[in-house]
């Protein structure tokens, strides 16, 4: 997946209007039912996807006026989920369109210049804000436990949730063989490691905690590696 900001934030377009759809066809009622992510609801999962939003949104800000922000205040994140969770459906679906077009604005407001300023919520710099915020909805689309899966993500999206995945775990020790790509994968340090093989969408799921291993395979035949959860 390439690294243009610009091209990503396209691609947060898309994702985004595919999460509003599959909202936009659920019963008022789903907003309390229990999502994929222990403790909240789909209310909470949609409640998030549009207040993260806006903290990406004060990211990109920072950067193109080079004032340091933070993407949340101290507390806000967990108080904001919880205070919009039990909004109508209505309301949610709006708040999410709302939000992600103020992200949108802030991503077209921003020089050329502006992509390098260093953003230490994200310990990298601003043009990596696109991509954090397409894997947010692209995750949490998930996370609602409704039609949209993993098998949904765009390959190009799967390699590189893999890819950051493999470089931000630490262990246990395996070796993955996802279809598609000509290397291998490797995790932790070990003598004859375990080798994962599979589509990649679903090593990637697996990894990310949103997928199990019914189309996996694990070589020498045994037991998967325990993963600790992925956020």
């Amino acid at each position: 997946m390439t690294m243009d900001p610009l091209v990503l934030l396209t691609d947060v377009d898309r994702a985004t209007e595919a999460l509003v759809r599959t909202a936009s066809d659920l019963d008022p009622t789903v907003i309390s039912q229990p999502s994929l992510l222990p403790g909240w609801t789909v209310g909470h999962v949609l409640t998030h996807v549009a207040r993260n939003a806006d903290a990406y949104t004060r990211l990109l800000t920072a950067a193109r006026t080079g004032s340091p922000a933070e993407g949340y205040a101290p507390g806000q994140r967990d108080a904001d989920i919880e205070a919009g969770a039990t909004r109508p459906l209505r309301e949610q679906i709006a708040d999410i369109r709302e939000s992600h077009e103020r992200f949108a604005d802030a991503g077209a407001a921003m020089p050329a210049e502006a992509w390098t300023f260093p953003i230490e919520f994200l310990k990298q710099p601003a043009a990596a804000v696109p991509w954090a915020r397409l894997r947010e909805v692209e995750v949490h689309h998930v996370d609602l436990g409704l039609s949209y899966t993993p098998a949904d993500w765009t390959d190009a999206f799967a390699q590189r949730l893999l890819k950051e995945l493999v470089a931000g775990l630490d262990g246990p020790a395996m070796v993955l063989r996802p279809f598609g790509l000509e290397h291998t994968l490797t995790i932790g340090d070990a003598d004859n490691p375990p080798v994962i093989g599979g589509p990649t969408k679903s090593i990637a799921a697996w990894l990310a905690g949103r997928g199990d291993v019914t189309d996996l395979t694990v070589s020498p035949d045994g037991k998967f590696p325990a993963l600790g959860r992925w956020k």
